[in-house]
């Protein structure tokens, strides 16, 4: 996992918010498909740092958290 400053390319994927975000201004990540990572940034800050982990690593986290 590593966090990294945004380059002008990661701007160009798409980002995408949970389908539960409720769009009321709280607290939110978006995650973009990199091909061999996921990125996740903040929603209200994407000019911020952007936080980069492989594919296994992001699968297992959306398993975990399904699990609750």
């Amino acid at each position: 996992m590593k966090a990294s400053s945004p380059e002008p390319a990661i701007q160009q994927l798409s980002w995408f918010k949970s389908s539960y975000s409720a769009g009321d201004g709280g607290d939110c990540v978006e995650v973009a498909d990199a091909g061999t990572a996921v990125l996740i940034r903040d929603s209200k800050r994407p000019e911020k740092a952007i936080l980069s982990v492989s594919v296994d690593e992001w699968t297992a986290f959306v398993r975990m958290a399904a699990r609750g």
